[in-house]
């Protein structure tokens, strides 16, 4: 039951000390904004970090290099190359493969369209590898499996190519052409990575009989499905072994072929993130309890101050739980308002960190969410009980005789 006296009493207690209220208040305030900042700030970091992760988190990558280990009676330095017939391999070789994708590069490439020029890379690849780079369309469509299988001649540019070819005008369905042989505009993708927009892609088939002389592919790229770390290094441990007999090179050759997990570090990345958080949060956490030292440090000097006081109200009847009540009031509501209003600068200040700052490749939306708001305030509640519990216990204990006799 609310006990209006009591909290007059407090409210009277603190507006005769309010320095010290201040000085305390703040503490608490300083080590939850200092909390609530470092979180924030943590957050924002792996945002930008994962933010620029753009490729399917479960894709593999892998290509041919260059031996660097004679094997098989053959020496170091041959050039491993892949095509189509490796591609097929390995797609025979799991059934839980998706968005299979062979790709060649050809940087460089004379793009014209009318009296407009620029060089940009052309990727020849599967249909899959647009699923694997995770394209934003903006425009169009993509490449299809007809694309591929009838040799067309058709091709999705990247926004950068399309504003520096065409400006302001509409490129679908007009011809562009490609190291002077005329492609379709069939599609304008986006992507978060600028560079990655100065980019055509066509389908391998039409590259392979018009650009390449043979059925080479430069990588090739799949995803792993639902497949663990574990189990995705041991698909790409045994594709290797697959190209490493067909090819005579030793399977321990590092720089014959290359491969990528993906999802190995992405997952290697959120273990750090998680890291760092949780060194954040040991940090503030002690950070606050330097500052409910301080609160349980006041509450004694006050219990001190009032044992006169005490000692009355047990010498008229008051029982122990009233005596340790009314402190652990007092304690709470400091703590309790003080970290509240520490809670709130710090998320207002990221809120205006988030609105005012361009987000970064590296820093991007930092922000505290509703679980960390609520466990702070339960954290906040919880530190003021246990403030105020220790003095309140010794001035529960004091005998009413003793207490008259304080000076």
């Amino acid at each position: 039951m609310l006990d209006l006296d009591q909290w007059h009493e407090i409210l009277s207690t603190i507006r005769k000390n309010k320095l010290r209220t201040f000085l305390t208040g703040f503490s608490v305030a300083w080590g939850i904004f200092m909390l609530v900042i470092l979180l924030g700030s943590g957050n924002g970091l792996a945002k930008g970090i994962i933010y620029n992760f753009s490729d399917a988190k479960n894709s593999i990558w892998m290509g041919g290099g260059q031996t660097s280990m004679a094997s098989n009676g053959f020496n170091a330095g041959r050039r491993i190359e892949f095509t189509n017939e490796d591609v097929a391999l390995v797609g025979n070789m799991y059934d839980d493969i998706e968005n299979l994708s062979a790709r060649y590069g050809m940087w460089g490439s004379l793009i014209s369209y009318k009296n407009n020029y620029g060089e940009f890379e052309v990727q020849a690849i599967h249909t899959g590898h647009q699923v694997t780079e995770a394209l934003d369309l903006l425009d169009g469509r993509l490449l299809n499996r007809l694309d591929i299988k009838e040799f067309r001649k058709v091709a999705v540019i990247g926004k950068a190519v399309k504003e520096q070819i065409f400006g302001d005008e509409n490129p679908i369905g007009k011809y562009i052409r490609v190291r002077g042989i005329p492609f379709q505009v069939i599609g304008v993708f986006g992507d978060i990575h600028e560079n990655e927009t100065k980019r055509l892609y066509i389908p391998i088939s039409i590259a392979q009989k018009t650009f390449i002389t043979k059925n080479q592919v430069g990588t090739i790229s799949f995803t792993a499905g639902d497949a663990s770390v574990d189990e995705a290094t041991q698909m790409i441990e045994r594709i290797k072994l697959q190209m490493a007999k067909k090819y005579n090179f030793d399977p321990d050759d590092s720089r014959a072929m290359w491969s990528w997990n993906a999802l190995d570090d992405y997952k290697k990345m959120q273990a750090l993130f998680k890291g760092i958080n949780l060194f954040v949060l040991v940090i503030g956490i002690f950070t606050i309890i330097a500052g409910i030292v301080g609160v349980g440090n006041i509450m004694l000097i006050v219990v001190k101050e009032r044992t006169k006081e005490i000692g009355i109200r047990k010498a008229l009847g008051a029982r122990p739980s009233s005596v340790i009540w009314m402190i652990l009031q007092e304690s709470i509501l400091i703590t309790s308002f003080a970290g509240y209003f520490g809670l709130v600068m710090g998320v207002l200040l990221l809120e205006a960190i988030a609105k005012f700052m361009p987000a970064s490749e590296f820093f991007r939306n930092p922000g505290v969410d509703f679980k960390m708001a609520i466990g702070a305030t339960i954290m906040i509640v919880v530190a003021g009980a246990i403030a105020g519990y220790i003095p309140a216990r010794r001035a529960a204990n004091i005998q009413p005789v003793v207490a008259l006799h304080d000076e």
